[in-house]
């Protein structure tokens, strides 16, 4: 009886405590094994050339860059690489950002322990990982709902600004952050400002807060 090819996965977030969980976690299968890992999305963007790599697990909150910057790069380099994009997010509120930047599936950290086997050995096969919330936000878009949120209109970089600026950052630590000039930055945000019709950095923080973009 011919055996089961195993997966051989790279576990890519800055939380040593979750690696080793979910190292743990893959530990107690047969089929799937862990290759490497890595703490930022440089690490990860490098260690996605391993040979026989099938599956990349990637937070989507790097320090160096996001996961969705870095799914990006990732899958243009290595076409054959699939990605799970990892979250402390509301699944539904970043999913189908992942998505679009290349991933084939999204899961909430909260849910690994439970979902994470099930969601590598799917999309091992070629499929898609998605939780019920997520397919029916895409249903949603595909039929035009006519009230999705704002933020779905901004560029992976606007919507990056927007969560930074959130998250206490100034203009110029978001510019060094992400190796970006002061004015490109300040370009995004009054992009972003002027999309969301709002007026200052308080009314986009209040606005990230309210839709579950920031922790």
């Amino acid at each position: 009886m011919p055996t089961t090819p195993t997966i051989k996965v790279i576990i890519a977030d800055d939380h040593a405590i979750l690696r080793e969980g979910l190292k743990q976690i893959l530990a107690e299968t047969e089929d799937i094994e862990v290759i490497a890992d890595a703490k930022n999305a440089a690490e990860a963007i490098k260690l996605a050339g391993t040979s026989g790599l099938d599956i990349m697990l990637l937070d989507i909150s790097l320090p160096d860059r996001s996961g969705i910057e870095a799914c990006s790069l990732i899958k243009k380099a290595h076409p054959r690489v699939s990605i799970l994009m990892l979250s402390m997010h509301r699944e539904d509120a970043y999913a189908i950002r992942a998505l679009r930047s290349g991933a084939s599936g999204y899961l909430s950290k909260q849910g690994a322990s439970d979902q994470l086997v099930t969601a590598i050995r799917t999309i091992a096969k070629g499929k898609k990982y998605i939780s019920e919330e997520v397919a029916m936000a895409l249903a949603e878009q595909v039929g035009g709902n006519a009230d999705k949120p704002l933020h779905e209109c901004l560029s992976n970089r606007e919507f990056q600004t927007l969560t930074m600026i959130a998250s206490g950052l100034a203009v110029g630590e978001i510019a060094e952050n992400l190796s970006l000039s002061v004015k490109t930055i300040s370009m995004y945000r009054a992009r972003l400002l002027e999309k969301l019709n709002l007026r200052h950095n308080a009314e986009l923080t209040h606005y990230a807060i309210k839709n579950n973009l920031v922790d």
